[in-house]
């Protein structure tokens, strides 16, 4: 009986009752391996725009394609068969087409439209700026390609490393001619501050502001200045205002100009003298005729006066300065600085007068010694003919004239 019952339920249970343990991991196992084996394609960016698109259908007839001579299946094997050479940096040209978040889509005849970032826009960008105010849409101009193609077959280019480089190329022609140029401060820190040229920024040292400190005043104002340091591999920018300043002053000076000055510092062997911009040197023993014993008593720092300029040096932009040429007596520096200073215009052009008159007299002199070394040779050239017909020897005459 209980034979009978065990019978009636082994044909009752399931077959998968049955299944060895070895057999259904076997089958998990190859359930998983085909899986692996066939992943899920991933749709394109065009795959699943085509996808969501819901407008108008428009079905090309087998008559209409004979008419054409053209097809999509042949439209879709030409775009395979297309080899897009696009490469990292190449420049090409491309067109905007609309704005995007955080850039733009542009056009540039590849399989997908390029992507121009808001950072990549534009070489100066002032802060807070959009891409709408820096790229007009259906603008054409040329790109760099700076990335590889992601998964769509997206590139992403560049206008600003493009107008870095012509930035560069701008500075280096301006080096070339060594001419100063305007440039507006952007920022300031302790060392000095910082201009835009060109697109580039730009170091001026501290020291080489003439006549202010770098502070917060001068950001936004427009300098002259002139190139201290290029160098384009470091990229590294050194400007000099003072040297610009200094350059545009002493080509309209010249000697024996009267010039406005201000004492900026006393020194044992003299004072430093303010002009235009420019530091020039007036030395004690051109401050006055008399001997100064104490340069204290005669001037101070802060104090204006008048002189003259009597040498300089255009290139490293120094130039020396006098008053002792515009005494109308000898110790009026010492006794009255105020008259020199008032009768300085009149007292300069006397001197002048004066320096002009030695000048062609030394001319003159320097011409009559010429001339007559000129008659004492011909002399000599008589006397070594006489000499040499008579046997005579031609030295002693030439010992006897210089003697």
């Amino acid at each position: 009986m209980k034979l009978q019952f065990a019978f009636v339920a082994l044909a009752a249970a399931p077959a998968a009752a049955f299944t060895t343990a070895g057999q259904r991991a076997g089958r998990t196992s190859t359930g998983l391996y085909s899986t692996l084996e066939k992943p899920q394609q991933q749709m394109t960016r065009f795959d699943r725009i085509k996808a969501k698109y819901k407008g108008p259908q428009i079905q090309i007839t087998p008559d209409v394609e004979e008419e054409v001579g053209f097809s999509y299946a042949s439209f879709d094997e030409a775009v395979a068969a297309t080899d897009y050479s696009f490469n990292r940096n190449d420049v090409v040209k491309g067109t905007v087409v609309q704005y995007d978040k955080g850039g733009c889509i542009v056009d540039i005849g590849a399989k997908a439209s390029a992507f121009l970032p808001l950072q990549e826009a534009a070489l100066i960008q002032v802060q807070g700026e959009n891409i709408e105010s820096l790229i007009d849409i259906d603008e054409e101009r040329n790109f760099e390609i700076i990335s590889e193609e992601d998964e769509n077959g997206q590139l992403m280019v560049s206008v600003r490393r493009i107008q870095y480089r012509e930035a560069w190329d701008k500075v280096l022609a301006k080096q070339e001619t060594d001419e100063a140029f305007d440039a507006q401060c952007v920022s300031v820190n302790r060392g000095g501050a910082i201009f835009l040229v060109e697109g580039l920024r730009a170091f001026l040292p501290g020291s080489h502001l003439t006549g202010r400190l770098p502070d917060e005043d001068l950001i936004g104002q427009t300098l002259p200045l002139k190139f201290l340091e290029v160098n384009q591999d470091e990229n590294k920018l050194v400007v000099s205002n003072r040297r610009a300043v200094v350059e545009a002053q002493m080509a309209d000076l010249s000697r024996g100009d009267v010039i406005d000055g201000l004492v900026k510092a006393l020194k044992p062997y003299g004072a430093f003298v303010e002009v235009g911009g420019m530091s020039g040197l007036l030395h004690i023993s051109q401050i006055s005729m008399d001997r100064i014993n104490d340069l204290e008593r005669v001037l101070q720092p802060g104090q204006r006066i008048k002189c003259m300029i009597i040498d300089h040096d255009k290139v490293n932009g120094r130039i020396a300065l006098s008053t002792k040429t515009l005494e109308p007596e000898p110790g009026d520096m010492i006794r009255d600085p105020e008259r020199v200073y008032e009768m300085a215009e009149e007292t300069a052009r006397v001197y002048l007068e004066k320096q002009e008159a030695e000048r062609k007299k030394r001319e003159a002199s320097a011409k009559d010694i010429v001339l007559g070394l000129g008659d004492a040779l011909d002399d000599l050239s008589v006397g070594m003919d006489n000499k040499s017909e008579e046997g005579g020897d031609a030295s002693d005459n030439l010992d006897s004239l210089l003697s």
